[in-house]
C-alpha cells in the first residue's frame, strides 16, 4: 500500500459548516454518539506487524509456509449445528474440496445431526465425504448432514473424536454451537490431544460479534426482502390494508432492518433492541391509525424477538439448547391490531406473513456462496497449521482468526443510536420512541 500523506487523503469542502442539522431536533439526535465528529478517522490500513504494540490486533487468516499436520495422516470432520441457514452445504463442499485439492487430504468425515452425532448412544454413523459425493450439494438447501440443537457431554464427544481418529473438527454454527466448540477445544487441550477445533460462523440473524457478517445472512435478507415487497403489494391492494411480516431475529433485528430499508416501503420496523408500547398517543396502534387515515395502507415489519414484554401471562418453555422460547409476536400483533380497530369501528384488512422457514432453507445466493468458500478455505488453512480454539471470520473485509472465547461470550445487536437504526427511522418515518 502506498504511503499517502494526510493532504492526499483529505476530502475537499465548499466551505465551513455553520448551520445546525434538523436532526438535532429529533429524538434520536439527542444521543451524542449519533453524530460523527468532523475529525473522526480510522486507519487506512488496519494490518499492523506482529507482535502488536499498543494497538489491539487480531490474527490474519490464510495459508502459511509451514503447517503442523502431515496431510497423508490427517482425518478431518465437520459438524453442522443449530437451525438451518442458506449456505451450509456450500461450506461443507468447500471444506472437502479445499482439503482434498489443496492439501491432498482424502479422509474427511461428516458428523450427522449436529453434536448428537458425536454421542454414541444415538447410533449415528459418520459419513465419508469425498469430492464426488459433495460435488453437487451446493444446489440443495438445508444441510446434507442434518442438524440438531441441544447440549451433550463434552467428555463423551471428545472420546468419540478420539475413537474416530479425527485431527481437526470444523464446527459450523452460531453462538451456541461455538460455545460447544469451545468446550470441545478446552477438553481436548486438557487431555493434550492433537485436535484442532475450528469454528465457522453460521447465523442468518447476523448477531455474532467481531465480524462483518456471517454466511447465510445476505441470502436470508434477500428472501425476507421479497416477502416484505409482497406484503406491501397486498396492503396497497385494499383500503386500510395492513401488511404485517414477521422475520427472523431472536435477539437482534438486522434482517428486519435491512429488508425494510431495501424495500423502501415499510412504515414501522419493530426490533428487540427498541422497545415499544401498543397503547397511548405515542404507541404503535395510535401511530398505525394515523398512518391509515393519511395513506389508507401500512406495512409493519417485526423481528421475532420484538415486543416479548407485551405478551404477559404466557408460559415460556426452553428449547433443547436451553434458550427461552419466544411467543409469536406476529400473531399477537395481528390479534391486537384487529381488536383495536374493531373497537374503533374502523374496517381494516390485515395480511399477515411469516416466511421464516422459506428464508432458512433456500439455496445460497452467488455472493453468499463465494463467502462460504472463503470461510471454508481459511478454516482448512488454520486447521492444517494446528491452530485451534478459533473461529474464522471476516473483519474489516479481511479474513481473520478470532478466539472462540470472544465469539461465544455474547451476541451482536442493532445499536438504537447507530447508523443502521437511524437509517430505518429516516426510511420509515416512524417515531424514534413509540412509548
Amino acid at each position: 500500500m502506498p504511503n499517502l500523506s494526510f493532504t492526499e487523503l483529505r476530502i475537499p469542502t465548499l466551505g465551513r459548516c455553520v448551520n445546525s442539522s434538523p436532526g438535532l431536533e429529533r429524538e434520536w439526535g439527542r444521543a451524542e454518539r449519533s453524530w460523527i465528529p468532523e475529525d473522526a478517522r480510522i486507519l487506512l490500513d488496519d494490518c499492523i506487524p506482529a507482535p502488536p504494540g499498543v494497538l489491539q490486533s487480531i490474527e490474519l487468516a490464510g495459508p502459511r509456509r509451514e503447517i503442523y499436520f502431515a496431510p497423508a495422516e490427517c482425518k478431518f470432520a465437520v459438524v453442522t449445528c443449530g437451525g438451518l441457514c442458506p449456505g451450509i452445504n456450500d461450506v461443507i463442499r468447500s471444506l472437502v474440496m479445499h482439503a482434498h485439492y489443496c492439501y491432498g487430504i482424502s479422509n474427511f468425515l461428516g458428523i450427522p445431526y449436529g453434536y448428537a452425532g458425536l454421542n454414541p448412544r444415538f447410533g449415528y454413523a459418520p459419513i465419508a465425504l469425498t469430492p464426488e459425493r459433495v460435488s453437487k450439494i451446493q444446489h440443495l438447501g438445508g444441510s446434507v448432514l442434518g442438524s440438531s440443537r441441544g447440549q451433550h457431554d463434552v467428555g463423551v464427544m471428545v472420546d468419540r473424536l478420539q475413537d474416530l481418529g479425527v485431527n481437526a473438527l470444523f464446527v459450523v454454527g452460531g453462538d451456541g454451537s461455538q460455545r460447544g466448540a469451545r468446550e470441545i477445544y478446552l477438553e481436548s487441550n486438557r487431555r493434550g490431544l492433537d485436535l484442532s477445533v475450528v469454528g465457522i460462523p453460521k447465523t442468518i440473524d447476523n448477531d455474532l460479534r467481531y465480524m462483518d457478517r456471517s454466511f447465510g445472512y445476505l441470502t436470508a435478507f434477500s428472501e425476507a426482502f421479497r416477502a416484505v415487497s409482497v406484503a406491501h403489494a397486498e396492503a396497497r391492494g385494499v383500503r386500510n390494508g395492513i401488511g404485517l411480516v414477521r422475520l427472523m431475529g431472536r435477539d437482534s433485528g438486522f434482517i428486519a432492518c435491512s429488508a425494510a430499508i431495501a424495500s423502501a416501503e415499510a412504515n414501522f420496523v419493530l426490533i428487540p433492541e427498541s422497545p415499544f408500547q401498543l397503547g397511548g398517543e405515542k404507541g404503535l396502534l395510535a401511530c398505525l391509525e394515523r398512518r391509515l387515515a393519511a395513506r389508507t395502507h401500512a406495512l409493519i415489519v417485526v423481528a421475532e424477538g420484538a415486543g416479548q414484554d407485551l405478551m404477559t401471562g404466557v408460559e415460556r418453555e426452553k428449547d433443547a439448547s436451553g434458550n427461552v422460547q419466544h411467543g409469536d409476536i406476529g400473531k399477537f400483533l395481528q390479534a391486537e391490531i384487529a381488536r383495536y380497530f374493531s373497537q374503533k369501528k374502523i374496517l381494516v384488512n390485515i395480511r399477515y406473513m411469516d416466511p421464516a422457514y422459506l428464508v432458512r432453507g433456500v439455496v445460497a445466493t452467488p455472493e453468499d456462496r463465494v463467502f462460504c468458500l472463503q470461510l471454508a478455505r481459511h478454516a482448512v488453512h488454520a486447521a492444517m497449521c494446528g491452530k485451534t480454539g478459533l473461529v474464522v471470520a471476516s473483519w474489516h473485509n479481511r479474513f481473520v482468526h478470532l478466539p472462540v472465547d470472544l465469539v461465544a461470550k455474547g451476541c451482536n445487536r442493532v445499536d438504537p443510536a447507530g447508523e443502521l437504526w437511524r437509517t430505518v427511522l429516516e426510511s420509515t418515518g416512524q417515531p424514534a420512541i413509540m412509548r
